[in-house]
């Protein structure tokens, strides 16, 4: 055997020796949980937030350096941010050997994760700056977690969401030193995250997958994909926490999904249905839920053919409007036709009572809603739709931070896109001012009359377009 093999496997078996002998001697004199107060110190330097063990902590051999600890607590202010049933360690033996103890892998089963903001926009993560000093560095070469539970809440816009059983892996985690409590734009990492149900207030989501890669505080999620209301969502995220606020980029799709599951938590059961095409572009900076609003830009898209609306014959009642002068539009075009901004505008609204004990039902061969957002101002670009006889289009913007329409318009056009009705809505989402021939009446009730004639209905002649948009005139 060669002179240097010989020697490699003297050292490779005076290693295990070593190990195996430390191994005996710590089983035999060691308890380990006469150190657990130690971890708990150390793991609350390190992290900057109370660290807490109420079980047992032990120590295993295989197939490393292995410490096991139970029922683990994180905690801040008095309350708890994270705990976990089980959180494994994965120790570098070598360090040891020069009295240093390097954390390589953690693994938490089910952790219990709960992310709070306050009314000011503090986190409850967060510590105070007067709490002092820098933070370690932090590197972990694998972060994992199984069957874990995230709960999000936002006081300050009532928002929130949860997610369950839900799968993480993380790669190369990496958390330069830092000064409390600024954790973000010190971050990088690469990692897999799968959960079974994402659920907020108003929707539930499944089948939640994303990849991200995060260097220095920019974190790409990419893909990011879901099953939302029957249908397939995929998007990616850019988010920068690199500057003084966050910044972030949002592209999503969502295809041929059910418009009646997205609205069955407003709408009596199956009042709209049918398959729907969304898409999105955004792009916003701020550290607080006003401040995005206020300064997202963007476009938001909803297109439809062949929808259903059960309870309410369009066709006929515009039919009826000469002799009754009388339109329930609104409550009706409200819900679908302001597309993606339908539940904000219309939450206010009783719509069991809108449609109990209707009868009939519209076809709507054609919904476009195409709208661009300015600094929280949604501004109608393409909002249209068609039935088996009539096309209805809108102008106009809805003020999403100040929650009020902006001199919307709708109407009643003909084929060459001229307005043969219309009127214009003003005033708050809860109390639209809608305009009358001769007055103007605040409507707080959930059934808006709409549409009232004004002037000639253009049999023929010249006319101002009110709408040249992609939906055509019925045939």
């Amino acid at each position: 055997m060669p002179k240097s093999i010989r020697t490699i496997s003297l050292a490779i078996g005076a290693l295990i020796g070593l190990l195996v002998l430390t191994a005996i001697t710590l089983r035999l004199f060691l308890d380990a949980n006469d150190y657990k107060s130690r971890f708990e110190a150390a793991a609350t330097r390190a992290l900057g937030l109370e660290v807490r063990v109420g079980g047992r902590l032990g120590v295993g051999f295989f197939p490393g350096l292995l410490v096991t600890l139970e029922d683990v607590h994180l905690r801040n202010r008095g309350a708890d941010v994270a705990a976990a049933r089980q959180v494994r360690l994965g120790i570098g033996f070598l360090p040891l050997l020069k009295n240093e103890v390097r954390v390589e892998k953690i693994a938490l089963e089910q952790p219990n994760i709960h992310i709070d903001r306050d009314r000011e926009g503090k986190f409850n993560y967060e510590t105070p700056e007067a709490a002092g000093g820098a933070l370690p560095a932090l590197s972990l070469a694998n972060v994992a977690l199984s069957d874990a539970t995230l709960v999000y809440t936002d006081a300050q816009s009532g928002a929130g969401f949860e997610l369950e059983h839900c799968r993480l892996e993380v790669s190369d985690l990496r958390l330069s030193e830092r000064i409390r409590p600024s954790t973000m734009k010190n971050l990088s990492l690469t990692g897999e995250l799968a959960c079974g149900e994402l659920r907020t207030k108003d929707y539930m989501a499944s089948d939640l997958k994303i990849s991200v890669t995060g260097k220095n505080g920019v974190f790409d999620l990419k893909p990011v994909t879901m099953s939302l209301f029957g249908g397939q969502g995929s998007g990616t995220i850019r988010a920068d926490f690199a500057g003084e606020a966050p910044l972030y980029q949002v592209r999503y799709a969502i295809s041929q999904f059910h418009i009646e599951e997205l609205l069955k938590t407003q709408l009596p059961e199956n009042v709209v249905e049918g398959a729907m095409d969304f898409s999105a572009q955004w792009l916003m900076r701020g550290k607080t839920m006003n401040e995005l609003r206020r300064s997202v830009q963007g476009q938001v898209t909803l297109r439809g053919k062949n929808l259903t609306l059960n309870g309410r014959d369009l066709d006929q009642e515009f039919a009826r409007f000469e002799s009754s002068q009388n339109f329930s539009l609104v409550d009706v075009g409200a819900v679908i036709f302001t597309g993606p901004f339908g539940l904000v505008v219309t939450k206010g609204y009783d719509f069991g009572r809108i449609f109990q004990g209707r009868e009939g039902h519209s076809e709507i061969r054609t919904l476009v809603s195409v709208w661009k957002v300015d600094h929280g101002v949604a501004q109608a670009q393409d909002v249209a739709m068609a039935t088996k006889a009539n096309r209805v289009a809108l102008h106009g913007g809805l003020d999403l931070v100040n929650e009020r329409f902006d001199d919307v318009t709708m109407a009643l056009i003909d084929a060459k896109g001229c307005a043969k009705v219309r009127q214009k809505i003003t005033g708050s989402f809860q109390k639209p001012v809608v305009e009358k021939p001769s007055t103007l009446k605040s409507l707080s009730g959930p059934v808006l009359k709409l549409l009232t004639k004004v002037g000639s209905l253009f049999p023929g002649g010249e006319c101002d377009v009110f709408y040249a948009g992609s939906v055509a005139a019925p045939q």
